[in-house]
């Protein structure tokens, strides 16, 4: 499969909860994870740790954190997108937006390599750090699950359920 282009990646990304039981080749994982890793954060802190889990047994317990992650377990793999603790809502705020871009760069990879993917949140921080072996001084912001979809594949979609730019985007003022 050739790559997309960066605005196809853009177009045919979208939530995908179902996935097939191949496997994610070690190298498209590791470009994935270098997208992450890639990603701009303020001042250049990387606040980040990535945690990918690929055993079975292992993604069906993390799929336990979160009422709606039941699709980790049937993923090829699953990111937990991992941050310090941090008391100051500043410094969360801002490490939760550079943590997203880094969760975006990622699905736009995966996207770019045909893999689909969806995020899910982690309500059940203790479990998340048992079944991860996070320190305490971590906790685990966000798991996103990947695999090749399920049914139809990645391809851009013409018209996605979305407002209308028009309706979006104001210029000069609202």
């Amino acid at each position: 499969m050739s790559p997309m282009e960066t605005f196809d990646a853009i177009r045919a990304r979208r939530n995908v909860r179902a996935y097939t039981d191949r496997p994610i080749p070690p190298e498209h994982l590791d470009r994935i994870l270098e997208a992450g890793r890639r990603a701009p954060s303020s001042m250049n802190d990387q606040a980040w740790d990535f945690v990918v889990v690929t055993e079975r047994d292992r993604l069906r317990e993390l799929s336990r954190v979160w009422r709606y992650a039941g699709h980790v377990a049937d993923s090829a793999a699953t990111i937990a997108l991992v941050l310090p603790v941090v008391v100051d809502r500043d410094e969360r705020d801002i490490r939760w937006f550079d943590l997203g871009q880094a969760a975006m760069a990622m699905m736009l990879a995966a996207a770019d390599l045909g893999v689909g993917s969806s995020h899910a949140a982690v309500g059940d921080q203790d479990l998340a750090r048992a079944l991860l072996g996070l320190p305490e001084d971590r906790e685990c912001a966000m798991l996103l699950a990947l695999g090749y979809p399920a049914g139809r594949p990645l391809r851009p979609i013409e018209e996605p359920d979305r407002r209308p730019l028009d309706r979006v985007v104001h210029r000069e003022r609202w």
